[in-house]
């Protein structure tokens, strides 16, 4: 098995080396950097297999990092964060996050929840086998080629949108608890909250724009379903 890079963006020294003994402890490789722009640069030169950013960094900070390393990779991303507020967690998922943590952390932690990040990378989806494109008006849905399309255009998808997307259009009319899709999709070990779901609900629904009505509908007190009417 390959040493897994991590790549780091902290301005804090002492937190970067903190982390980075833990790392080599666990036979991790680590690059390190004291600001976004810098982390955007070296995820584009070198390609690690896991990025941690910072939110308050200088030059760029994590959210806008974040945005910038969206637009090219689908690294997994982990954000730090002194702040306990929702909204800094909400926004770093809806930026592209895979996962937050708050500041005082244990790197056992940390590495903990890089791991079940990347098992759950590694395992492919159950999305049926021999399963045909599935189609609702002008939209289709390929699970084979995983690729999502409106009136003939593809729209870009990451890979867990498209994985809770085709789950949930797989059953059209069921409705499905946020604990039941945070399990089915993210899995029994994700660290993360329900709000996760939300936010990916969120990002679909923008991305299916182009439909003439809503697909995914909410449940209030409940969770979603996938339903096309018409």
């Amino acid at each position: 098995m390959s040493t897994i890079t991590v790549l780091m963006a902290d301005d804090d020294p002492n937190i970067r080396e903190f982390v980075r003994l833990y790392l080599v402890k666990q036979q991790m490789e680590m690059l390190e950097v004291d600001n976004g722009h810098s982390a955007v640069q070296l995820v584009k030169q070198n390609s690690p297999d896991f990025v941690i950013l910072d939110i308050m960094m200088p030059e760029l900070d994590g959210f806008d990092a974040c945005r910038e390393i969206r637009k090219f990779s689908d690294v997994p991303i982990i954000m730090l964060t002194a702040k306990e507020e929702e909204f800094d967690r909400v926004l770093g998922l809806e930026l592209g996050a895979d996962d937050y943590i708050t500041k005082p952390f244990s790197p056992r932690e940390l590495v903990a929840r890089m791991k079940a990040i990347l098992r759950r990378m590694q395992q492919k989806p159950v999305l049926e086998e021999d399963i045909q494109a599935l189609q609702f008006g002008n939209l289709t849905i390929d699970s084979l080629r995983r690729e999502v399309t409106i009136a003939g255009e593809v729209v870009a998808f990451r890979p867990k949108e498209f994985e809770l997307l085709i789950h949930m259009a797989k059953s059209p009319g069921i409705v499905f608890t946020r604990e039941q899709l945070l399990e089915q999709i993210w899995g029994y070990d994700f660290f993360g909250d329900i709000r996760t779901v939300d936010v990916h609900v969120k990002k679909i629904r923008q991305k299916l724009g182009g439909m003439d009505q809503p697909i995914i509908h909410t449940m209030w007190g409940v969770g979603y379903k996938f339903e096309v009417t018409g």
